[in-house]
């Protein structure tokens, strides 16, 4: 069984992406961010999630111990929402306060064919958000993957390492493929 942990970065929907891979058949825990990367290595894991934050930590400088997995890790990373804007923001980009933060349903388009990440998952969808602030530099090191109306980079990925990041929430019910993009996420894990 492919084993995925989801770091807590005080968000209020850490616990549903927890279940939402529990519920396709993941072990899965929900470890506070301030575990060492050893203690996460130790456990033998095949992929993290650094879940969603509480309102405006993806701005911040530190975020828990993220910082050193983004550096250790050689297994797949998802960001979501300050997972997301934090990775931004370690490998160079930015994240700032949104010109038009964006909340409820959105247009997700997806802006390459042949992304792991979002395989059988359609060129438009609809997504949930909910975000003051987003990734407004994208990493050198990464390719956009999704846009909105409102926010250029809803979606990124590493060129070197499996690193992924999503500015909407996909553990939500009103995202359309929110459930595929985890599945594709525990494809890439197991690989």
């Amino acid at each position: 069984m492919v084993k995925i942990f989801v770091i807590d970065n005080g968000g209020q929907w850490t616990h549903r992406e927890w279940r939402t891979l529990k519920y396709i058949g993941v072990e899965t825990r929900i470890m506070p961010n301030t575990t060492s990367f050893k203690q996460l290595t130790d456990e033998d894991i095949d992929g993290l999630v650094l879940s969603v934050g509480a309102p405006r930590i993806g701005l911040e400088n530190k975020l828990g111990n993220c910082a050193e997995y983004l550096e250790k890790a050689s297994f797949p990373i998802l960001g979501i929402c300050a997972g997301h804007q934090f990775m931004a923001r370690y490998f160079g980009g930015d994240a700032k306060p949104s010109k038009i933060p964006e909340f409820g349903r959105i247009e997700l388009k997806l802006l390459v064919f042949d992304n792991p990440l979002f395989e059988k998952v359609p060129m438009t969808s609809i997504v949930w958000e909910s975000h003051n602030d987003e990734v407004t530099v994208l990493p050198k090191s990464f390719i956009r993957l999704a846009e909105s109306e409102n926010c250029m980079i809803q979606a990124m990925c590493c060129k070197d390492k499996p690193f992924f990041g999503l500015q909407f929430h996909p553990e939500v019910e009103h995202t359309e493929y929110g459930e595929e993009i985890f599945s594709n996420f525990v494809n890439i894990c197991k690989r």
